[in-house]
């Protein structure tokens, strides 16, 4: 049910939905927010209060940083006594990475942060935008049975679905049905009515508040293999300076090659204090090392199993963890906890 009073803040961080055409020049130019309503009028018909705050300027999802996720952040915490919702307009590219981060960064959030954004320019007849900016609205400003927002985490909507953040991936470049979940239902698809799947939403503990963890390690890097990989790419990111964690993304259920020189270089970079995160180059699925030998191989060279987690939230985790000043070993320990829903450690049944 919609609390007609409701006060959403809607955060524009930049992004193509926020883009409208100049007639002139044909085009595209950033979307001045003192005239939102002049054009989306349908805002005007939400029952709600909607406040904006303007990042200024606006900021192209490819230039995406950590300080410009810790000022997100920063906005939220300042702003969170006052509204009931959130929602953050931001460039598709990138908005995987950024809502796995801002939902690692928050912990136990009890109100709904929304991200969004189009494929299409806003001022476009055609665009995808106004939809996925009206109903993520809708959605920060909708309470249960017990007057508690329906959706208290972090979430992407696009295209008629919502998602936990963390759990996301762009899989398309061209199509409005951008993003996907690929190891996690949906937590509420939109189509007549909005119909929210209640057991997969996260459950805060109301009693508690909610913390925010700005301190972040990008010290980090990802390793894809391919077959003919060669040791001097391997050394190439093992031997970083100052590197600290790494998101190996393995074959399969987590493989990769047992080659001597392939196992030693690993071997070393882990001895040294260096944390290995197993990912799988597949879409769905999660990484079992102990199914096969290769796999098993990294396992006993300490490699940490990923699980079900996506590349961006597995690089968001470490930079996290590996911030807050914990030991190597902690860090690896939480690695293969579910700390905000952004993995499933138990097998399938």
């Amino acid at each position: 049910m919609i609390d007609s009073n409701a006060n959403v803040l809607l955060i524009y961080t930049g992004g193509t939905i926020g883009m409208v055409e100049n007639v002139v020049t044909g085009a595209l130019e950033p979307f001045k927010f003192s005239h939102l309503r002049s054009n989306m009028p349908e805002i005007q018909r939400l029952k709600f209060n909607v406040d904006s705050y303007l990042f200024d300027p606006p900021i192209d999802s490819s230039d995406m940083s950590v300080a410009i996720w810790q000022q997100m952040v920063k906005v939220i915490e300042e702003q969170y006594d006052t509204y009931d919702g959130f929602v953050i307009l931001h460039g598709t590219d990138t908005m995987a990475y950024t809502a796995s981060a801002l939902g690692l960064m928050m912990e136990n959030l009890t109100k709904p942060v929304i991200f969004t954004g189009s494929q299409l320019p806003i001022g476009k007849l055609r665009t995808d935008g106004k939809e996925n900016l009206i109903t993520a609205l809708e959605i920060a400003a909708d309470k249960d049975a017990l007057g508690r927002p329906a959706v208290p985490e972090l979430t992407v909507y696009m295209q008629n679905l919502l998602m936990r953040g963390n759990r996301t991936t762009k899989v398309n470049a061209d199509n409005f049905s951008a993003f996907t979940s690929p190891n996690y239902p949906n937590l509420a698809e939109a189509g007549l009515n909005i119909r929210y799947n209640d057991k997969f939403i996260l459950s805060p503990d109301y009693d508690r508040p909610v913390r925010f963890h700005y301190e972040m390690d990008s010290h980090v890097a990802v390793l894809k293999l391919f077959p003919g990989i060669s040791e001097k790419v391997v050394s190439a990111h093992l031997d970083i300076p100052g590197l600290r964690g790494l998101v190996l993304e393995t074959y399969g259920s987590g493989n990769s090659p047992i080659t001597p020189w392939f196992t030693e270089r690993l071997k070393n970079a882990i001895d040294r204090g260096l944390v290995v995160v197993n990912v799988t180059q597949c879409l769905y699925g999660r990484v079992e090392m102990h199914r096969y030998k290769n796999g098993q191989q990294l396992q006993k060279l300490g490699v940490i199993s990923g699980y079900d987690i996506t590349t961006e939230a597995a690089l968001a985790k470490l930079m996290i963890l590996l911030g807050s000043g914990k030991s190597s070993q902690e860090v690896c320990r939480l690695m293969e906890t579910s700390l905000r829903g952004e993995i499933t450690v138990s097998e399938p049944s």
